[in-house]
């Protein structure tokens, strides 16, 4: 498990606790003795905490936190199995996507990534929308992301932040807009693409074998869902 997973799954089993006994930030800090701003990063998963300040914070709630162990990556093979037994409709609904379509005029873009790969029929998970937009269209990804209200992921805090919209600036291709929560790959030229049809609607998508060279994370996420296809006899893996 990553130090960053680890910190994430600490602040929201936290918060979870906190807001289940109806406590404020400010409440549990003062119990736990400490800053209410550093609670606040622990929630987000920002700060990872000594175990001495778990336990601090846990036991001013009566609870404490206790430890098991799983196969590398289990909790993604429980979201691969979950996702399989929800519709496509409804898992398409889980994503970002409509939102994006509705309002993404003035640029160009292909569906990419996770959401490529849901798009192709695999339940994978896939919050927000990945696209491939062009770098030759910088300027109007720029005016559109500002049209959008857009925040930069600022990668040091782990947040979006009032960072340069520009993809041209330095910073991740990942911005939380009006149109939902963008993950971006730029291109300097428009990528291969297929058309898929979904209730009488039209996705520019990545074929998936050009997702799995360009996506390492989608591609682990895939060998994992054929791995589960195969164990339990539900015939040949998802492919194009």
């Amino acid at each position: 498990m990553t130090d960053g997973r680890l910190a994430a799954l600490l602040g929201a089993t936290l918060r979870q606790e906190r807001e289940s006994r109806l406590l404020t930030q400010r409440a549990l800090a003062s119990r736990a003795g400490v800053g209410q701003a550093s609670l606040a990063r622990i929630e987000r998963g920002v700060q990872t905490p000594s175990l001495a300040l778990v336990e601090r914070l846990f036991a001013a709630m009566d609870r404490q936190l206790t430890i098991g162990v799983e196969d590398l990556d289990a909790h993604v093979d429980r979201l691969l199995a979950g996702a399989g037994t929800r519709p496509f409709a409804d898992r398409l609904g889980d994503t970002d996507v409509a939102r994006f379509r509705q309002r993404a005029t003035g640029i160009s873009y292909v569906f990419d990534g996770p959401t490529a790969a849901l798009l192709h029929g695999v339940p994978v998970p896939a919050p927000g929308v990945h696209v491939v937009l062009l770098w030759s269209e910088a300027a109007a990804v720029t005016d559109w992301l500002t049209r959008m209200y857009a925040r930069r992921w600022y990668d040091k805090w782990q947040e979006y932040g009032h960072l340069p919209v520009d993809p041209r600036e330095p910073g991740a291709h990942r911005w939380r807009t009006m149109a939902g929560e963008i993950h971006a790959r730029m291109s300097d030229e428009v990528p291969e693409r297929i058309e898929i049809r979904h209730d009488g609607e039209t996705y520019p998508v990545v074929p998936l074998t050009e997702v799995e060279i360009a996506d390492p994370h989608t591609a682990d996420l895939l060998r994992r869902y054929r791995q589960l296809r195969g164990a339990r006899g539900d015939g040949h893996p998802a492919t194009d």
